[in-house]
């Protein structure tokens, strides 16, 4: 098969990678197994998720410097295998302790290995298409709970939680092992055939190392929006099922079907937000993200025992929204930024995810083991939502070349 068929496979391919490291998006469905489990309160159920991603955030651009050394295949197999290992090893007796150190560190550093590579691997044979082709692959991570999340219903229901770790983690690293095989970088010099990158309408054919892109004011608008939009979108992500249980007083099967559901929205925000980037540009990308959400969080504020319909849609648009930003943030890179440098400078504005998590995962277990309800967190939500969409329309610029900055 000629490249220029061949690199369509790498997509299918790379969202797989990336739906198996995506199951981190279905912890909800283990957060009451565990509390029961181990007797701990809400804050501390959401202390191994949060690990995960902070420690996701830490290593994902540390990766992105070694890539070109080690290969992605290497790169890859070894992110496997690490996260599958941490999934096992949470299957093991123990405390909430072992369990934060096992599946948060362990299972969170091999999710920080793999993950940028399939993103990688695809920016480069797509310099044609980055937006489409970025979305289309990263939206197996946000597509993940439709299949994960019923399964792990399913198999805790069956097997109990902890042989449900051990099962999923074996699988995966089959999985991603298998598939780290075949992904691999187009040739140096490699370029679609028709496309010249001089008349791209976006774009930046520059080389933009991570040192000069951390002193533009684009960066910076970047990273503040990216970490407002993982702030509400991995909250939401965190306690929809317990709140669907707690507030809409929904029965547990139900609320892990709705996580099921609000994963093929996170999916399409991806497709959309990673086509709408580049056909609109990141400032008004940014600025229809945060509109949802200011929406979702509003209707939150109103919800209450019943209110089904107001919780699916409200929950569809945080997920939509914050799937969103797993394409708008790289794709943005790839339009203020090099091409060349991808995997670096996407490394450092990744950064951003971690401290989202962070914040907005704590936050929303504090206030639940404060106030006895999720419903006091969408007041945070709703102020962030205004104040992302004052910096995306202040700060977020269309194009970057060498040391001028356009307006968009």
């Amino acid at each position: 098969m000629s490249a220029e068929k061949g690199r369509w496979l790498l997509i299918p391919l790379g969202a797989t990678v990336l739906l198996c490291l995506g199951t981190v998006y279905s912890w909800s469905i283990f957060r009451k197994p565990l509390e029961k489990l181990l007797n701990i309160n809400a804050i501390e159920s959401l202390l191994p998720f949060t690990v995960l991603l902070v420690l996701f955030a830490i290593l994902m651009p540390i990766t992105g410097f070694y890539i070109n050394r080690f290969g992605t295949r290497v790169v890859t197999a070894v992110g496997g295998v690490i996260m599958g290992l941490g999934y096992i090893l949470s299957g093991l007796d123990g405390n909430l302790q072992t369990l934060t150190f096992t599946y948060g560190v362990i299972a969170g550093t091999g999710v920080g290995i793999a993950y940028g590579v399939p993103l990688a691997v695809v920016a480069k044979w797509f310099p044609d298409k980055k937006g489409i082709a970025v979305g289309l692959a990263v939206i197996g991570f946000g597509l993940s709970p439709l299949i994960t999340a019923p399964l792990a219903k399913s198999l805790i229901d069956t097997y109990g939680v902890r042989q449900t770790f051990v099962i999923l983690g074996i699988a995966f690293t089959a999985i991603i092992l298998l598939i780290s095989t075949v992904l691999k970088t187009p040739p140096e010099e490699w370029k679609p055939t028709g496309w010249n990158p001089g008349v791209s309408v976006q774009g930046n054919t520059s080389t933009t190392t991570p040192g000069t892109m951390l002193q533009t004011p684009a960066f910076y608008g970047l990273w503040l929006c990216y970490t407002i939009g993982t702030f509400s979108g991995l909250a939401a992500i965190g306690i929809s099922s317990p709140l669907a249980q707690e507030i809409i007083k929904l029965d547990a099967a139900t609320a892990a079907s709705t996580v099921s559901l609000f994963a093929v929205f996170n999916a399409l925000g991806r497709l959309f937000f990673g086509w709408f980037t580049d056909r609109f540009g990141p400032k008004y990308g940014a600025i229809v993200s945060f509109t949802l959400v200011l929406i979702a969080s509003i209707m939150m504020l109103k919800a209450g025992p019943g209110s089904v319909s107001t919780y699916l849609v409200a929950f569809s648009l945080f997920y939509f929204s914050f799937g969103g930003w797993l394409a708008i943030a790289p794709t943005t890179t790839l339009i203020l930024f090099s091409q060349a440098e991808y995997a670096k400078n996407y490394g450092i504005v990744f950064t951003a995810y971690g401290a989202g998590a962070l914040a907005g995962t704590l936050l929303a277990g504090r206030i639940r083991d404060i106030f006895g309800s999720y419903t006091v967190f969408f007041y945070p939500t709703t102020a962030l939502a205004i104040l992302g969409i004052v910096l995306a329309a202040f700060m977020l610029k269309r194009r970057f070349s060498g040391s001028t900055i356009a307006q968009a």
